[in-house]
């Protein structure tokens, strides 16, 4: 090439892994997640409305939050995910490879994701939720898991209507 930049160059530059976004990420973390026998749910809302990229909830009730990072950008850009903490046991960042991970607080847990598939490189430090909120997320994630499977179900049915 004769010095011109490509896409593909910008976002090597940017710690961006050519061709994946984030829900590219969030897709191959969901299939780590699930191997590991956790569930997973993305675009997760909270009752007081902060979205996590994705809650998991373990066998023994535990909850983990990941918030997936595609660049330096993205995770420079936001600022929100310390309320996530608040949510859950374990919080967990998901980059991809070429992430600058140095960027990402120690007292995190880390996974290395790409469309296909992540690897745990940082397990995340427990922080126990109390009583009322580990029962208020569950609840809120059963809903939102029934919801959503009803809405697949039946796309032109109730819960198309009732919850968007």
């Amino acid at each position: 090439m004769t010095g011109q930049s490509t896409n593909v160059d910008a976002a090597v530059d940017d710690g961006t892994a050519a061709g994946l976004d984030g829900t590219a990420l969030a897709r191959g973390v969901c299939r780590a997640l699930a191997a590991h026998g956790l569930a997973p749910l993305t675009e997760f809302t909270f009752r007081d409305g902060h979205r996590a990229d994705i809650v998991a909830l373990a066998g023994d009730g535990g909850i983990s939050v990941i918030e997936v990072k595609s660049s330096r950008r993205d995770y420079v850009a936001d600022g929100k995910w310390p309320n996530y903490t608040a949510f859950c046991d374990r919080f967990y960042f998901a980059v991809p490879a070429d992430f600058p991970q140095e960027l990402l607080p120690a007292a995190c847990g880390l996974w290395v994701a790409d469309a296909y598939h992540a690897e745990l490189l940082r397990e995340a430090p427990v922080h126990k939720l109390s009583a009322a909120r580990r029962r208020a997320v569950t609840l809120r994630f059963a809903q939102v898991a029934s919801q959503r499977l009803m809405r697949m179900s039946d796309p032109n049915g109730v819960a198309a209507r009732m919850f968007g």
